[in-house]
């Protein structure tokens, strides 16, 4: 492998993603958006600009962002925040989840696709993407009851995802397994993450931020995301949530941190660049016209299990009817989660693969593309954009 060619290319595309941060802020567009259209455009499906030497950084590259979001993500669940919003983020979770699944699984039972696809596209409809739901956050300087629950409900749901989707491998009969035992892989898998964040979270929480005093020093900081992502692929569990709960666990517990890893927010945009460009390269736009019918029936169900659970959750949860209405809006956003679900999706229903596989590809571009526009227009329309003081989104920034 050419790491020359490695570095210069991750370079010139990090240079590119400064512009088009400039180009977002004038246009209000989602940076997020316009990382992954020119993802799209420098990838195989376009100008196929990238050479083949960064595919193997890929998924490297992916691990390391989404822990680095999960530990901020993490950091938000304070005990004073929950205690504020923790019905609401619960309640919304699992509403969410089960709506989502319950509308796609009867919605495309009823249009005629076998029950045990249809089961399936449901399980891969729960995944989110925290990354660019937190970056809209962040640029919009959003703030706000809708804005806390929001980042406290993606930082959980993939939680139950997971669970949700072993079960549905059981269910349609993933080898002689079972039910059970796809349920109890699930749990293993959340259960490992959870496991690998507090061995990492109980110890930093005491030891990090005494070389400077109130928080966390930046080599700190990347050192602890760094052997989470590291630990948590050589055990073969989400980093995502051992990422979330090392950062639960040291926003509660270190009482000597004035704000735990905010040095991250200064490094992690870099890695969001890439991330989301790579993204956007991995795209087969074949696949999107192929998707066809099932595709926009895909979208159309998905948006409204999320309304849907949104309304219920929203209102369990204490959110007044405006909140509640539009709040499933803002969980549109989908990425790497759901491609890896259907990829075990399609081992398990091999004589459905195609459809399985072509189906998610070309709804995460449409969720990845028109979801952060839509979160961003939500928490406008809820008076919830540019609460946040303007110094944060300038540190956050850098």
């Amino acid at each position: 492998m050419d790491i020359s060619l490695v570095f210069l290319t991750f370079g010139l595309l990090v240079l590119a993603g400064i512009g088009l941060d400039a180009l977002g802020r004038m246009t209000r567009l989602p940076r997020i958006t316009l990382l992954v259209l020119f993802g799209i455009l420098v990838g195989p499906s376009g100008l196929d600009m990238l050479p083949g030497a960064t595919d193997g950084w890929r998924d490297a590259t992916a691990t390391l962002t989404l822990t680095m979001i999960a530990f901020l993500l993490g950091g938000e669940l304070s005990r004073p925040r929950l205690k504020a919003h923790g019905r609401a983020i619960l309640s919304v979770s699992l509403a969410v989840t089960a709506a989502s699944f319950a509308v796609m699984t009867l919605g495309l039972t009823a249009i005629g696709v076998p029950v045990a696809l249809a089961m399936l596209l449901g399980g891969i409809a729960l995944a989110t993407d925290p990354a660019a739901t937190r970056d809209v956050v962040r640029t919009a300087r959003a703030d706000g009851p809708v804005t806390r629950v929001l980042l406290g409900v993606v930082a959980i749901d993939d939680a139950w995802g997971v669970i949700a989707f072993s079960i549905v491998l059981g269910l349609v009969g993933i080898g002689s397994q079972g039910v059970l035992v796809a349920l109890g892989e699930g749990l293993a898998d959340v259960g490992g993450a959870i496991a690998v964040g507090l061995a990492i979270g109980l110890p930093a929480s005491f030891l990090t931020g005494r070389i400077q005093p109130g928080e966390p020093t930046l080599a700190e900081a990347l050192g602890l995301v760094l052997v989470c992502a590291g630990v948590s692929m050589w055990l073969d569990v989400s980093a995502l949530l051992a990422g979330m709960t090392a950062g639960v666990v040291i926003v509660n517990l270190a009482k000597h941190h004035e704000r735990p890893f905010h040095e991250i927010e200064y490094v992690s945009w870099p890695f969001l660049i890439l991330f989301f460009v790579l993204a956007g390269a991995s795209v087969d736009l074949a696949a999107v016209i192929v998707a066809g019918p099932l595709g926009i029936a895909f979208i159309l169900l998905r948006v409204a299990g999320r309304v849907a659970g949104g309304w219920l959750g929203g209102r369990l949860g204490g959110l007044t009817p405006a909140q509640a209405r539009l709040f499933g809006l803002t969980l549109l956003p989908q990425a790497g989660v759901a491609l890896g679900m259907a990829l075990v999706g399609a081992s398990a229903l091999p004589e459905h693969a195609d459809a399985i596989i072509t189906v998610t590809v070309a709804t995460t571009v449409v969720f990845e593309l028109f979801g952060p526009l839509v979160t961003a227009f939500v928490l406008a329309r809820l008076g919830e954009a540019g609460a946040a003081p303007p110094q944060e989104d300038a540190e956050a920034s850098r």
